[in-house]
């Protein structure tokens, strides 16, 4: 038991760190943001790669902070019937939504995403707007997202595991 503990702390561990240094890209965000409104108001100068940038950073803080908001339960639930179960019927319930549809989905997802950072960073592709943001950097976030979120419900499928192992030890 002392191995699974280990391997939670370390899964939580990183999504901490990954979630604190990308809430950071919030600021980033918003300093873009003031920066356009700026320059479109105040000086009558829009530019043609902020709204892009922002685009790009918005996607970026929003899937990189994903397991970090999954590691502290930030995440949105319906728990009507789930808060009146007891702490093991909690866990088996976790366990069984977690198994048909958690992991399949971010599989997938990961899995798709893979491939399509993998084609775009082959070709280095951009945005087909004047810009031309490199696009392959985007693309590249997602499988990486989706590999801390797999992470992280493994570190959620082995705490309901510790905790249906405590149950049966008393």
């Amino acid at each position: 038991m002392r191995v699974v503990h280990k391997v939670i702390k370390g899964i939580d561990t990183i999504n901490l760190w990954v979630g604190r240094i990308g809430s950071w890209s919030i600021l980033v965000l918003t300093l873009l943001i003031v920066f356009e409104v700026i320059s479109r108001r105040v000086f009558n100068s829009p530019t043609i790669w902020t709204y892009e940038v922002i685009t790009m950073v918005f996607g970026f803080h929003f899937m990189i902070v994903a397991a970090f908001a999954l590691l502290y339960k930030s995440l949105v639930s319906v728990d009507l019937l789930y808060s009146r179960l007891s702490e093991k019927k909690q866990a088996i319930m976790d366990l069984i939504t977690y198994f048909i549809l958690f992991f399949p989905f971010i599989i997938f997802v990961f899995y798709i995403s893979f491939g399509n950072a993998v084609d775009s960073w082959i070709i280095k592709e951009t945005s087909s707007s004047l810009f031309g943001a490199p696009v392959y950097l985007t693309y590249t976030i997602v499988p990486v997202a989706f590999g801390l979120l797999m992470l992280q419900g493994i570190s959620e499928v082995l705490k309901r595991i510790v905790i249906l192992a405590k149950e049966g030890s008393h």
